[in-house]
């Protein structure tokens, strides 16, 4: 496992993300929750993944008590970060879902906890009062966020007035833009870009397709991204032989292509979901695979194209 150390913390490349613990939006039913989910926690830990990531909003707070019941008695090591979803982030709101995602989790503190969005209203000055204030009590220990630009990074760090060691933001083959600013600028200030969707929700693995003709649960939660169109799909075909192609001569899966590509930049965190122990560990090994310059340049000239395509 190859691992990624920055402001005193050390966690796996591969992580796991867990919206799809307990969530509808995947439609796995209580099954899945009940017994999948926790076994793929335990089999994580196992492979020597230690990035978990989970967040108040998946599944009304489930996908978080999952998590911290799975946890138990597994708790050192292990990264667990979770996000506030950002509905009115006054500074006694964010206290208050701080403290109820603790406990949800069962943890003494928070080792991450993200702002999920920016708040169009509520300035970052406001936000980050709050989280300085759950930094000071012992609540949380570090504070990132999600789904923002360079700018709005940069601003929330100024507002924090510590550093904000983390951006979730959409990063894969098929969305390579954080690789142009925010990759770079948390290599070079000691950040991390935390990759969610690193396998476009399963387009760069053939999930899309495979969803698509089984009449699998997921598949509606699937439809919903862009690249499930035929369009876009048809756009893709050019990235999805190159990575055919590199992942034969490895003798990997187009998914462990793909999530090498991604963790390859360094000071990257990919957090792919599973539906499976088997997918599970097919990610795992990714962080073992190393690309050559001539592959990792091929991959990116595709991924490039395709953003274009998909922009114009």
């Amino acid at each position: 496992m190859r691992y990624v150390e920055i402001d005193g913390l050390r966690t796996s490349a591969i992580g796991l993300g867990t919206w799809q613990f307990g969530s509808r939006e995947w439609g796995y039913g209580d099954a899945y929750a009940d017994e999948v989910a926790p076994a793929i926690v335990r089999r994580a830990l196992e492979l020597g993944i230690t990035f978990i990531d989970t967040a108040e909003v998946y599944g009304l707070g489930r996908s978080e008590r999952i998590v911290g019941a799975a946890l138990v008695g597994r708790r050192d090591g292990v990264t667990v970060a979770t996000k506030l979803l950002p509905i009115l982030p006054l500074p006694a709101v964010a206290t208050r879902r701080a403290r109820a995602s603790r406990a949800r989790l069962g943890v003494d503190a928070i080792d991450l906890y993200q702002l999920h969005f920016p708040n169009p209203i509520v300035p970052p000055r406001t936000t980050m009062r709050g989280l300085r204030r759950l930094l000071d009590d012992g609540v949380i220990r570090r504070v990132g966020v999600s789904n923002h630009s360079l700018i709005r990074w940069r601003v929330a760090e100024r507002a924090l007035g510590r550093p904000v060691v983390s951006n979730q933001v959409r990063f894969s083959l098929a969305s390579p833009s954080p690789g142009w600013d925010l990759v770079p600028y948390a290599r070079d200030r000691g950040r991390i870009v935390i990759a969610y969707s690193p396998l476009a929700q399963g387009l760069l693995a053939g999930g899309l397709d495979a969803a698509a003709r089984s009449g699998r649960a997921d598949a509606w939660a699937r439809r919903r991204n862009p690249l499930a169109r035929e369009r876009n799909r048809r756009r893709a075909e050019p990235l999805l032989a190159a990575l055919d192609d590199v992942a034969r001569a490895h003798g990997a899966t187009p998914a462990q292509v793909a999530l090498a590509w991604v963790i390859g930049h360094g000071n990257v965190i990919a957090i792919p979901g599973a539906r499976t122990i088997e997918q599970l560990e097919e990610n795992a090994a990714a962080a073992d695979l190393g690309l050559s310059p001539a592959e990792r340049q091929r991959l990116t000239r595709e991924a490039d194209r395709l953003e274009a395509g998909l922009r114009s």
